[in-house]
């Protein structure tokens, strides 16, 4: 159960007592906005202020591209303050503590849906890209799977030399401050999810507390459950297919919680990397804002993609 002090802040009635002030251009003349404190109506308009302050008439947009090839639509993320990583009432394993105090100080964009399959081809048509060929591959709208983090980097680098703006991959931090979207809670609705929200594994449990069971790969090839992106309900600033459907790459190395410094890799090896969100193939626990898995960089998986943000 949540603790009394989390349950009053999630309320609106006191606020996290680590926020920083800092003076930046998105909010030259206060402190940033603690997202925590503010009801859904607050934050919508904190989205909107932010998108005007670009100015653009509404927080959706979409980058041109000269060959009209289809571009990630996007969302404006705006400035704020937060806490990430598991509340100390959540059943949360090490690697998600302790729960610590984070700026994003300036807005961002982010993509509304995990990188698409259609989108990807047209990089690949473009570049040469080539997939293996003994690996799944999925089509249309469903999210692109059996990507490296290097290749979702190249990605990244060829829409900034179609657009001339700067893509990348979000860090962890970026990524759990716009799937919270100011939620305090363990996932974007609340501290239950339920199947209109998110495409996770419902024949598993939620039980943090019981040690993880191991994956079978034959299991893992029978068949790939991610769906089209965009079917279920979106968080409060409009991302979707931010809790479930595929993992995806964060441009964050690991670490093995939020006190520890990165992993560092043996020389010649990839490097140990983020990914939040959990995936079709797990539970309803990998779903959590807070949950997060050490991935390698150039891991392989059809559970296992990625999105795009943007500088703006």
């Amino acid at each position: 159960m949540p603790l009394e002090g989390e349950r009053r802040r999630r309320n609106g009635i006191i606020k996290p007592c680590t926020h920083r002030v800092l003076m930046i251009p998105d909010f030259p003349t206060a402190a940033l906005p603690d997202t925590f404190a503010m009801h859904e109506g607050e934050l919508i308009a904190l989205q909107m202020r932010a998108a005007r302050a670009l100015g653009l008439p509404d927080p959706h947009f979409r980058d041109d591209f000269p060959d009209a090839a289809p571009a990630p639509a996007l969302l404006v993320v705006p400035a704020g303050t937060f806490e990430y990583g598991a509340a100390a009432w959540e059943n949360a394993p090490a690697q998600e503590r302790p729960r610590r105090a984070a700026s994003i100080e300036r807005s961002f964009a982010l993509g509304v849906y995990p990188v698409t399959t259609e989108e990807f081809e047209a990089y690949a048509r473009a570049t040469g890209w080539q997939r293996r060929a003994e690996l799944l591959w999925l089509s249309g709208r469903k999210p692109v799977i059996n990507v490296r983090q290097s290749d979702a980097r190249d990605y990244c680098a060829w829409l900034s030399s179609q657009t001339g703006q700067r893509y990348r991959l979000p860090t962890q931090q970026e990524w759990e401050y716009a799937y919270r979207a100011g939620a305090a809670s363990a996932y974007p609705q609340g501290d239950r999810i339920t199947p209109a929200e998110a495409r996770y594994n419902t024949r598993k449990g939620f039980d943090a507390a019981r040690p993880r069971r191991a994956h079978l790969l034959s299991r893992c090839f029978v068949r790939c459950g991610a769906v089209e992106v965009g079917k279920l309900r979106p968080n409060r600033w409009g991302l979707h297919d931010m809790p479930g459907n595929v993992w995806e790459y964060t441009a964050s190395p690991w670490t093995r919680d939020h006190a520890s410094p990165p992993e560092r890799p043996l020389p010649g090896k990839p490097q140990a990397v983020v990914a939040k969100g959990g995936s079709w193939f797990d539970g309803p626990e990998d779903c959590r804002a807070a949950a997060r898995r050490r991935r390698l960089e150039n891991e392989l998986d059809i559970n296992l993609g990625f999105r795009v943000a943007r500088d703006v």
